[in-house]
């Protein structure tokens, strides 16, 4: 390597200095072209000098001053090539100096190249006899494989003829069974056409009896509308009159034409409710009439019956029914409460059951339609479960109930102190069955109220629900919010009344950022029991960077050895980071 280093080295010098030469060759020849230019530009200025001709005397004058500055760079230019070229060849003759020494070494190496040499032509001989040696035995294979080829060629047809005769015997098999499966086709399809076109003939009637029908609900919808029409007419006319007995009189006009307005809305108003409160009883009655039904089903198909209890106690079947008829009871005195919040002042009848003695009583006001018919067919039957889960979670011993509890007089009386307590503050415990409830009588779901990865400028909204986890009746309003929050959030929350246990409300709260900052507060509530308040949280973006990996463990290893690991970096958070 060091002989072969020094060749080349000792090529490149003789190169450099072969091109060193050739441009002092180059230098030295423009030294002299010039310098004849300069010779002849003095004889010029000579000439012009006696001539007298200053133009081209000051031209001259010129050319020669820069001729003699390029011949100056030109005599500078070959003193550095003269330098270069004697480094050079200083440089040369030590590489050659150096090739002396190792010519001994340089003559080893070519007989080591021609021993070499020798070694692989030997090699390539033994390689060639091997290769030669195999290239038989793949002859010898290859004749082999043919006749093994050839054996399974004939196999092959053999085989493939039988499957033609077996595929030629099962053709003809197939076109007979499809000849007779078309055949139940078209009869398939025939009768389909026949049914189709029965289809469409009862279609065109339906189309012609619509028709029909439209042009008679014209008419009718026509005679609606001139009957509206005079109705309209007429209660202008009355209203004129009442005009004029009201001028007639001395009394106010729009007053009394607001109020009669007033109280026709609030007859509609009531109509509407005992709709409803009709088409809610209704319903539960069909729900429990199924349900009667599922367990009277449900009876054939057992053996065994339920056997009554002794000692005075009531069956669980009148249990269920008592129970059933208080959930009624709720129900249409919640529609009640919610109509008298609307219109105040006004009264509406509910339906009011009494349990005495395991006898049911009913006392239904005028304005509530029931049939009794259906009633009487319930029986002793029992519920499989509540319509609403959490209304009838606790059990209690309808013995202890007493008459007076079953007043109405002392309902309204209790309900009207709770509601005095409540607007004043004052709180009671919450003792059912001898048990008190202690701790918040809501929880919220979620528990905490978090706005996350928020932007300045966007909306945000967010629905909760308050969940009744008393043992009662309660009620709740919202008191409002943390003061450094109200200028970012709105709470929307419409009160529910009455809540019985189990019953949940929903909250919407809306988050308007208008600073990047993170926000802690809390939304205020006041229970029957209480105040209770539900955390509010809003986060800004941030970024959260975390490694999968405490410790970078390369356990056992060898000397020498190179071991790698990974290790992953999560961003979790929502806004982007530089790292490093």
């Amino acid at each position: 390597r060091n002989v072969k280093e020094l060749n080349d080295k000792a090529k490149e010098k003789e190169l450099v200095v072969q091109k060193a030469r050739d441009k002092l060759s180059t230098c030295q020849v423009r030294i002299k072209m010039l310098a004849k230019q300069l010779d002849y530009v003095d004889t010029e200025i000579e000439k012009e000098e006696e001539a007298g001709n200053v133009a081209a005397l000051s031209h001259l004058q010129a050319t020669h001053r820069r001729l003699c500055t390029e011949l100056e760079k030109e005599k500078d230019f070959e003193l550095k090539i003269a330098l270069t070229l004697k480094d050079n060849m200083l440089e040369m003759w030590q590489t050659e100096t150096e090739q002396g020494k190792y010519e001994i070494l340089h003559e080893q190496l070519k007989k080591a190249e021609e021993e070499l040499e020798v070694q692989y032509q030997e090699r390539a001989e033994v390689r060639i006899w091997k290769e030669k040696i195999a290239a038989l035995q793949a002859e010898e294979n290859r004749r082999a494989r043919e006749k093994k080829e050839e054996e399974a060629l004939k196999e092959y047809e053999e085989r493939h003829k039988k499957i033609l005769e077996d595929a030629k015997r099962n053709h003809k098999k197939a076109v007979c069974f499809l000849r007779k499966s078309m055949a139940r086709i078209h009869e398939k399809n025939a009768k389909e056409e026949v049914k189709t076109q029965e289809h469409m003939e009862r279609r065109i009637q339906a189309v012609l009896s619509l028709k029909t029908s439209i042009t008679s609900n014209r008419e009718k919808l026509q005679a609606l509308q001139v009957r509206n029409k005079a109705m309209a007419f007429e209660a202008k006319k009355q209203e004129m009159k009442m005009r004029e007995a009201i001028l007639a009189e001395g009394g106010n006009v729009a007053k009394e034409i607001f109020l009669h307005k007033r109280l026709l809305e609030h007859e509609k108003e009531k109509q509407a409710a005992r709709e409803r409160q009709k088409s809610r009883k209704n319903e539960i009655v069909s729900r429990i009439l199924q349900e009667k039904a599922s367990i009277h089903k449900q009876k054939k198909s057992q053996s065994c019956t339920k056997t009554i209890k002794g000692g005075g106690k009531l069956e669980g079947s009148l249990l269920w029914r008592m129970k059933t008829w208080q959930y009624i009871e709720k129900t249409c005195k919640s529609s009640a409460g919610a109509i008298s919040q609307v219109n105040k002042g006004l009264r509406i009848n509910c339906l009011v059951i009494y349990f005495v003695t395991g006898e049911i009583s009913e006392q239904i006001a005028p304005d509530v339609l029931c049939e009794s018919s259906e009633e009487e067919k319930w029986g002793d039957e029992t519920l499989i479960e509540p319509e609403f889960p959490g209304l009838w979670s606790q059990e209690c011993d309808l013995r202890k109930v007493s008459k007076e509890a079953m007043d109405p007089k002392v309902k309204k009386d209790s309900f009207e102190k709770k509601m005095e307590g409540y607007q004043t503050g004052i709180f009671h415990k919450q003792i059912v069955s001898g048990h008190e409830r202690k701790g918040c009588t809501f929880y919220s779901k979620p528990s905490c109220i978090h706005f996350k990865d928020f932007d300045v400028g966007h909306i945000y909204k967010k629905k909760i629900a308050l969940i009744n986890a008393s043992y009662s009746v309660n009620f709740c309003r919202l008191v409002g919010i943390s003061e450094w929050l109200k200028d970012f959030i709105s709470v929307q929350f419409d009160p529910p009344g009455k809540m019985p246990a189990g019953m949940s409300c929903e909250i919407m709260v809306t988050f308007k950022p208008m600073i990047n900052e993170n926000l802690e507060g809390e939304v205020m509530f006041m229970a029957q029991t209480g105040s209770f308040s539900v955390p509010l949280k809003c986060t800004a973006k941030r970024c959260s960077l975390a490694l999968d990996k405490e410790l970078i463990d390369f356990g056992s290893h060898v000397v020498g050895e190179t071991i790698s690991r990974t290790i992953n970096l999560t961003n979790s958070g929502a806004l982007g980071t530089r790292f490093r």
